[in-house]
């Protein structure tokens, strides 16, 4: 196997490669001028020390394309098959406006190595792809690909420690099985009107009615509400107050709620709430202390006794506490924008809102 006849151009420009700084070039030309001079393809190979392949190629590229194959080329492939056509691209743009719990997940942060497991998991691809193609296909939609920034923060100097006790009583009422609740109070306005979002095609703004409360109305203009979540069954527990929060009214709603737990065969709670003042009083710390004493007296007896593990969170903040997001839901589910409703309207609503049954009302007492 030898190379063709050079012609005069293709000499010189092949003995001209021999001066080149790139090896590639320099390389080629000394193979293609060696095989000009009548060398076979093993001999050229054992004297410039490279496979015998090499100097096959070599001379099969300069058949082909002349004196180019002695510039290198790209090693990327031709031809590249892409990992998302247009219609999957479409799947993964409403996968990633979703919460990542949705597909059964214990985050609500995407990230392009999730987005790749769950496009996985749904068929989108037959194997897990990289960061990569899930960034170029997001890229490809224009959608851009963003941390959240944490610019809420909390003043309170011992946030960590807090925190990570919270953590630990979550962590570990898990593994004991104890019930752990989120406890929060609100307030449910009759007149304030909550943000509302609605599809439309007008391009006016949507407006809410304004609503006015009458001199002869009887009902407050907002009523005071006590809820705790359960963190493991996602129920709500509610009882309305006639009045506000205040110490005694936080004791009566403790000693009614651990009723409501006990009844269900639990042993302790872990209750979780703010730092406010009738949550860290001392009436409602007594409380708590006296309650737990009955519980370990009624628990030696063999009879049923419930324990409560309070955990008071740092100042301002709202997000560890994953009762608030109910909150706004609900007011934004019993909004009425044509009318205002009445006291009674208002705690019935919220009570088919949230799944709960309608309890009398909890008094507060005067001092």
């Amino acid at each position: 196997m030898y190379v063709r006849a050079l012609s005069p151009a293709e000499q010189a420009g092949a003995e001209a490669g021999l001066r080149s700084s790139n090896a590639f070039t320099l390389r080629r030309s000394q193979l293609l001028l060696a095989s000009s001079r009548g060398q076979r393809p093993s001999e050229i190979a054992r004297h410039l020390g490279c496979a015998t392949q090499t100097v096959r190629n070599t001379l099969h590229a300069f058949e082909q394309s002349g004196l180019a194959c002695l510039k290198q080329e790209s090693s990327r492939p031709k031809t590249i098959h892409a990992e998302f056509d247009q219609q999957k691209c479409e799947a993964l743009r409403a996968m990633v406006h979703q919460s990542p719990r949705t597909y059964g997940k214990d985050t609500s942060v995407w990230t392009l190595a999730l987005a790749a497991q769950v496009c996985q998991e749904l068929g989108l691809t037959t194997h897990q792809v990289s960061i990569e193609t899930i960034r170029l296909a997001l890229k490809r939609l224009k959608v851009g690909w963003q941390r959240a920034k944490h610019w809420i923060t909390s003043p309170d100097p011992e946030y960590a420690r807090k925190k990570t006790r919270r953590d630990a009583l979550i962590a570990l009422a898990k593994l004991a099985g104890w019930a752990v609740g989120y406890l929060d109070e609100v307030w449910w306005s009759r007149v304030t009107q909550p943000n509302m979002h609605a599809w439309s095609e007008v391009k006016q703004p949507l407006r809410l009615q304004e609503l006015q409360v009458s001199k002869d109305d009887p009902d407050p203009k907002a009523l005071s509400c006590y809820g705790m979540l359960d963190a493991h069954s996602g129920k709500i527990r509610l009882r309305f107050v006639d009045g506000r929060p205040v110490s005694q009214v936080t004791t009566d709603f403790l000693e009614w709620l651990c009723q409501q737990v006990a009844a269900q065969g639990q042993r302790t709670l872990v209750l979780i709430w703010d730092n406010a003042s009738w949550h860290g009083s001392l009436q409602v710390k007594t409380w708590i202390q006296q309650q737990n004493q009955a519980a370990l007296q009624a628990q030696r007896e063999g009879k049923q006794g419930l324990q409560v593990i309070p955990c008071w969170l740092p100042t301002k903040s709202p997000w560890l506490k994953r009762i608030e997001p109910h909150w706004v839901h609900g007011k934004r589910a019993i909004v009425e924008a044509a009318r205002l409703l009445t006291a009674q309207e208002v705690i019935q609503r919220v009570c088919d809102h949230f799944g709960c049954e309608q309890v009398e009302p909890l008094t507060q007492q005067a001092a």
